[in-house]
């Protein structure tokens, strides 16, 4: 058996009970060296086979979980933040099917959410916005056109941009030209819940230089939105004027 877990966004104790224990079980752990904490390694038995695949292929981890399987042994295939989000899993799966090899996933917490948590912010705030588009700038990996980042700005919602961090000014550009102004506040959050996590709160016209100034080339999340100021309205949930199921109204 193969378990996809996704290890959190930082923190090794953000990984889940159940991620924990899978790593605490295996026989063999592939995990993604360049971006995972390697405190999270400390769960894993004594013995437990250990390859970054940072310094892999695609067809060498597929080998490795193949020798494993061969053997009787249990493979975490152990992924930064949720796999689900550019984790590059859906190809291993592929992989694993026509091999015959079973496999399940086991979630973990994104980045996103850890990028949130260090804001101190909610992206979904009554009257500012219900919607956050997860998205990234087209890099050496397209993005369909109908996904452009100015076409996805047009909506006006929050926005969270993984893998970009080396193209900020060409994602201001593109943020200003699909209708956020160079005002619009955003942040950039470089490890979030890592020990040197760093929180830089900007705006979409300053992304570059505050990035510049704070060292942060890679490793980070852009935030953009009026989810970060200061305006709002009270959501309907705790109104004494709102009736649920469990309350009613207060006249």
């Amino acid at each position: 058996m193969v378990n996809f877990v996704g290890a959190g966004c930082g923190a090794a104790d953000l990984i889940t009970l159940r991620g924990k224990r899978l790593l605490e079980e295996a026989d063999v752990v592939i995990y993604a060296g360049s971006l995972i904490n390697p405190e999270l390694l400390d769960y894993a038995r004594p013995g437990c086979e250990l390859h970054n695949s940072a310094y892999m292929t695609l067809e060498q981890v597929i080998e490795k979980i193949s020798e494993a399987e061969k053997d009787g042994k249990m493979t975490v295939r152990l992924h930064t933040g949720d796999p689900c989000l550019y984790g590059a899993i859906r190809e291993q799966m592929d992989c694993l099917d026509r091999l015959g090899i079973g496999y399940e996933i086991c979630p973990g917490v994104s980045s996103f959410c850890g990028a949130a948590a260090a804001l101190k912010a909610e992206y979904t705030l009554p009257a500012v916005s219900q919607t956050v588009i997860i998205t990234r700038m087209a890099g050496r990996t397209a993005v369909p056109d109908r996904e452009s980042i100015a076409s996805l700005a047009a909506h006006g919602s929050t926005m969270v941009i993984f893998l970009s961090t080396g193209m900020l000014p060409e994602l201001s550009a593109e943020l200003m030209r699909g209708g956020y102004s160079e005002n619009t506040p955003a942040a950039i959050v470089y490890k979030a819940t890592h020990p040197d996590e760093k929180v830089c709160r900007c705006t979409v016209g300053t992304l570059a230089e505050t990035a510049k100034k704070n060292d942060i080339r890679k490793t980070a999340l852009i935030t953009v939105g009026d989810f970060l100021g200061d305006d709002y309205s009270l959501s309907k949930l705790y109104d004494k004027t709102f009736s649920t199921e469990y309350r009613k109204a207060e006249i």
